[in-house]
């Protein structure tokens, strides 16, 4: 849908000598690009090529271009076959059989056995929440009697296997060679090999600047049309380029003069410029939008005291992180929801000072009683992406206004991708809090919502709260058998994630997609798609 603010497109006369610079060294790198070679501006730089290690999107995107799934959610939230032909589950619900589709390769040209899906889900299934609470059920995992079979034998039924596969989001469950998923959870992968519908070009990856895949002539796609990241996954470009413009302005201007294709995350303000271009398309495609988060470290001191981190969260109100986010009341949604607003488990307990903005008092109030001592507080900011760098800055000046003293650190997002694994103490590279966003795929209920995820150090998600009731209360939540239950559980967990203080969603928005009317068959997705598009 078009933004209804319109405003006159930006000359080109205005571009920069920087902004020449700039496409003058991408056409070094990638030779002369023709009408089957598709340029996007993605939201940040690709660092981290392994999508397992971390949650970050950028490494998520790229494994979507490059890996393929078991399963996948249609744009109706339900699981379809992916890579699987079909499957079978005894009668006494412990044994799923999967019988892998015709065609499936590597890009190295070996087949997709059984042995390669079972490594694959077991590295999976020690970094994911999602994958923990599945790997808690499972007794053992195998190739079966063929080498296109696998077989997952559980210790007690478990009715979200296929869910679990499905997982659209960070981390998703993709598929890659034995000997590449037998590498630690911890270390990355040493090489890029899939089975997906792209292939990648490590000699022109160049960090910070370009990202390149080429078409997989091999890739055998399914015959069902595509629906979000499920159905037939058909390349029609031959090459997609990521092309790095930390500048907003100068990606502005490339895609108004056709020098690039996509720009996944404009920033709200250039919306209506785009908007009244013509020659652009600009729409959500993620229905459930993002959830922005404020993440405390709950490791190190003071914030290792339950009442330090909800006084931080007591005195942020979403609006004001919401206006300086987005601005346009239209893009987003004051919503204290940590299963995301407008799901079966939207529910506001434990959220009213962030939706109300009446919380400075209790924040004070907590300060005092846990004596805090005006240690201070290290807020890792992202300067380099739009959607994160604002958010920083808002938070730091209400915990200021609370009483806290701030250390607001800049750096640029991969840098804080790196160190938010650090479970140092602050004076050895550690920190106390960050702030990210997710999709809302990727926090709708309490098994894929790393937040509430409460394992600690052994386990959890950055930040590593210890809480065993949440633990008790996801398992329930696992192994529940109506919607009633599984509401009244998920109020349950947020309510003790709030009084724990865990984490806190800061609000919903909505990002736009920009793209060039050239292009068609963009996909409605939590993630960018490259498939089925097609570029005239």
């Amino acid at each position: 849908m078009k933004n209804s603010i319109h405003a006159k497109p930006m000359p080109r006369g205005l571009r920069g000598a920087l902004f020449s610079a700039t496409l003058a060294g991408f056409a070094l790198l990638s030779g002369a690009v023709d009408a089957q070679t598709l340029r996007a501006v993605k939201h940040s730089d690709l660092r981290v090529l392994d999508p397992i290690l971390t949650t970050a999107y950028m490494s998520r995107n790229h494994g979507y271009m490059i890996f393929d799934t078991l399963y996948a959610l249609d744009e109706n939230l339900v699981p379809q076959p992916q890579m699987v032909d079909s499957h079978e589950v005894s009668d006494d619900q412990l044994t799923y059989t999967f019988t892998l589709r015709d065609g499936l390769k590597f890009h190295d040209g070996a087949d997709v056995t059984g042995e390669d899906v079972a490594a694959s889900i077991k590295r999976w299934g020690e970094r994911d929440g999602m994958g923990q609470v599945l790997m808690s059920f499972v007794e053992s995992m195998s190739q079966g009697e063929n080498p296109n079979q696998f077989v997952i034998t559980l210790k007690e039924p478990y009715g979200l296997v296929i869910d679990s596969l499905a997982k659209p989001s960070s981390n998703v469950p993709f598929i890659m060679p034995k000997r590449l998923a037998e590498t630690p959870s911890t270390e990355p992968i040493p090489e890029q090999i899939g089975s997906g519908p792209f292939k990648w070009v490590a000699e022109e990856f160049q960090p910070g600047v370009m990202a390149v895949y080429a078409k997989n002539e091999d890739y055998v796609p399914r015959d069902e049309p595509p629906s979000s990241v499920a159905g037939g996954k058909v390349v029609n470009v031959d090459r997609v380029e990521w092309v790095v413009m930390a500048d907003d302005q100068t990606a502005l201007n490339a895609i108004q003069a056709g020098e690039i294709d996509y720009w996944e995350q404009p920033p709200a303000d250039l919306l209506p410029i785009l908007d009244a271009n013509p020659d652009v398309t600009v729409k959500n495609l993620n229905g459930l939008g993002f959830q922005t988060i404020m993440r405390p470290n709950t490791l190190n001191a003071p914030m290792d005291d339950p009442r330090i981190r909800k006084a931080a969260i007591a005195s942020v109100n979403q609006k004001d992180v919401l206006d300086a986010l987005v601005g346009t009341p239209d893009l987003y949604n004051i919503c204290g929801a940590m299963f995301v607003c407008d799901t079966p488990l939207a529910s506001d307990v434990g959220s009213e000072t962030l939706t109300q903005g009446n919380g400075m008092e209790t924040a004070k109030a907590l300060l005092e009683e846990a004596g805090y001592d005006g240690t201070p507080i290290v807020i890792m900011h992202p300067t380099d992406v739009a959607s994160l760098r604002s958010q920083p800055v808002v938070v730091a000046q209400a915990m200021r206004d609370a009483g806290f003293v701030v250390d607001l650190q800049a750096m640029d997002w991969q840098t804080l991708v790196g160190r938010r694994a650090s479970q140092a103490p602050v004076d050895d590279g550690g920190w106390h809090m960050f702030m990210t966003n997710w999709v809302g795929a990727d926090v709708f209920n309490p098994l894929v919502n790393n937040m509430v995820n409460g394992k600690g150090k052994d386990g959890g998600w950055f930040g590593w709260p210890d809480v065993p009731k949440l633990e008790e209360l996801r398992t329930a939540y696992a192994t529940s058998q109506s919607l009633e239950e599984q509401q009244k559980l998920a109020e349950e967990i947020q309510k003790i994630a709030y009084e724990e203080g865990v984490y806190a969603p800061i609000g919903q928005y909505f990002v736009p997609t920009a793209w060039s009317n050239n292009l068609e068959g963009v996909l409605d997705a939590p993630a960018p798609l490259f498939w089925n598009i097609t570029k005239n």
